[in-house]
């Protein structure tokens, strides 16, 4: 006879094969505003208790109660994670340090909405519960239930309560980008570049990275040179045709860009990145650009152009102005944001502000930000507008920048918050009331389908290289994977930043009745009277409490 065991617990849990379901925090009573995704997940266990019993392969999800209608179930999946973190003590809380399988992936349910009922494994559901504009507040019933594969007699059941509170999120407020590689999308499918299959599975991509408030897209008007061996060039994706009409001179084409804006600005984004107008490591070339020379297409700039040689100079001259100009008939130029370089150091400082001076001319009064974590280089006066690593970010708000950005990478060294798929979902998610308390204007990440190896030498399956084959601690790479269905499929990591976009939200609503004073003070009420970015709290219990505190705050 098979025994079947389950439970509601907090979406921040993350549930192992190995694990027992005693062993996790039950949670059946939640509080949502009316416009928010409210997501927790269900533990099931199926045991023998005799010999002799079957497995049931194809075991029918039910769901019950008044909000059974605006609900949707995954199942949360495992990966192999080879590579969790760079060393065995590499600060900070991790569940675990050890290769092996890890839950991360949300993955639709396989016909006829099932699940498998494998014998002492613990499996985990995942529940979204989204409603319709203008449901009632008050208090309901939500119920899931595994049926019998054959019989679909009732095999296990739960049953939670929401109460929904009178009152709804404000818009968010935090720019959030998470670098959108549209090379990786047609090389994981083997599509044509911007063929209409690409076209569909970028709008798929889209759509889950907005959903999850994402709101800012990386707009390939020429192919990114990021994460590119030096000599190496990555699938051309780029959105502007250039003719060299004669020697120094360039007719543009933006179809491709028009339409590119017109689905992303469907799709919810709001704002628009545009790549780095030199490459990594140094600023010392130009990105791959595709010029088509004598009715042939050739690679006319990168590795082999110099990044301050009078023939690029010449092109951005051309290439910069006409760009702007279609984002302002678009009516979105003042949502467009700028690059140099990635992550420069004080080495580059000569040459760095030379590029940055070469481009500035002609986007005087458009944002040029980049990932930038040495104050010594920030205090030249050489970018006005730093992405510092939240390892480095103290110096930063000690002086006040003004509209100060941030941004992790690298699996957590030094503590910090962070989205590797070892850690707990609590350790993700406190990333958003740090930005709230520190006023952050916004996040950037260089992952959010990054699907190669370190420096682009090859492609890989997310789902078997978690870590970019030992690139860098799984999960930095990406934040959703490739489904079978030709759409992006939710990491539970991608889920916890969402929630942590919806922290910073409730906060804001929060400080619109109570004051930015109290809103902070709520924060610090159950920690040491400290928050920073590497000292925060640990309890997985601080996040969901003080979620519950904003609700209630509303809810009497």
């Amino acid at each position: 006879m098979l025994s079947l065991k389950m439970k509601m617990v907090s979406s921040m849990e993350k549930c192992f094969y190995s694990d027992s379901i005693e062993s996790k925090q039950e949670k059946n009573s939640f509080l949502m505003f009316r416009n928010e995704r409210l997501s927790f997940q269900v533990m099931y266990r199926a045991d023998l208790t005799e010999e002799g019993g079957d497995l049931r392969r194809w075991n029918p999800v039910r769901l019950g109660g008044a909000l059974a209608k605006y609900a949707r179930v995954r199942l949360v999946s495992n990966v192999l994670n080879m590579y969790p973190t760079y060393a065995k003590n590499p600060g900070g809380e991790f569940i675990t340090t050890e290769p092996g399988a890890y839950p991360d992936l949300l993955r639709p349910l396989v016909y006829p909405n099932a699940v498998s009922l494998p014998h002492e494994q613990t499996h985990a559901l995942w529940i979204d519960v989204e409603l319709p504009e203008g449901f009632s507040a008050g208090s309901y019933d939500i119920s899931v239930a595994i049926l019998h594969e054959k019989t679909n007699d009732l095999l296990g059941e739960v049953t939670g309560t929401v109460q929904v509170v009178d009152a709804e999120l404000p818009k968010q407020t935090l720019i959030h980008t998470e670098w959108f590689y549209t090379d990786c999308i047609a090389n994981h499918y083997r599509v044509k570049a911007f063929s209409e299959k690409h076209w569909k599975l970028i709008e798929s991509y889209m759509r889950t990275a907005t959903r999850n408030g994402i709101n800012m897209v990386l707009t390939p008007v020429f192919t990114p040179e990021l994460d590119t061996y030096i000599g190496g060039e990555r699938l051309t994706t780029q959105l502007v045709d250039i003719e060299q009409t004669e020697k120094g001179t360039y007719r543009f084409g933006f179809d491709k860009l028009h339409r590119w804006i017109d689905l992303a600005l469907d799709c919810g984004y709001e704002y628009f990145e545009i790549p780095h107008f030199f490459t990594q490591w140094g600023a010392k070339a130009a990105p791959k650009i595709v010029v088509k020379v004598n009715g042939r297409n050739k690679k006319l700039f990168g590795w082999h152009s110099d990044s301050m040689g009078e023939e690029y100079a010449t092109f951005l001259s051309q290439f910069i102005p006409a760009l702007l100009g279609e984002f302002k008939a678009r009516g979105v130029d003042k949502k467009c944001f700028f690059h140099v370089s990635d992550e420069p150091h004080m080495e580059h400082l000569e040459h760095y502000t030379r590029c940055k001076n070469l481009i500035g001319q002609y986007l005087e009064g458009y944002p040029i930000i980049d990932a930038l974590s040495d104050f010594e280089f920030y205090r030249t006066g050489a970018l006005e507008k730093p992405a510092p690593h939240t390892r480095g970010l103290t110096p930063f708000i000690d002086a006040k920048v003004p509209g100060l950005w941030a941004y992790y990478c690298g699996g957590g060294k030094g503590g910090v918050s962070d989205r590797s798929i070892a850690m707990p979902s609590h350790r993700t998610r406190i990333l958003g009331v740090q930005l709230y308390y520190y006023n952050i204007e916004g996040f950037l990440h260089w992952g959010y389908n990054f699907y190669n190896t370190c420096h682009s030498y090859n492609v890989l399956d997310p789902i078997g290289y978690a870590d970019g084959s030992f690139f860098t601690p799984a999960g930095d790479c990406f934040l959703v994977y490739p489904g079978t269905d030709d759409t992006a499929w939710e990491s539970l990591r991608l889920n916890a930043l969402r929630e942590a976009v919806d922290d910073i939200r409730a906060l804001r609503l929060y400080e619109e009745k109570f004051g930015r004073d109290a809103a902070n003070r709520l924060i610090l009420e159950d920690t040491d009277g400290k928050l920073t970015f590497t000292e925060y709290p640990t309890a997985p219990e601080y996040l969901s409490n003080l979620r519950e505190k904003i609700a209630r705050a509303f809810a009497q």
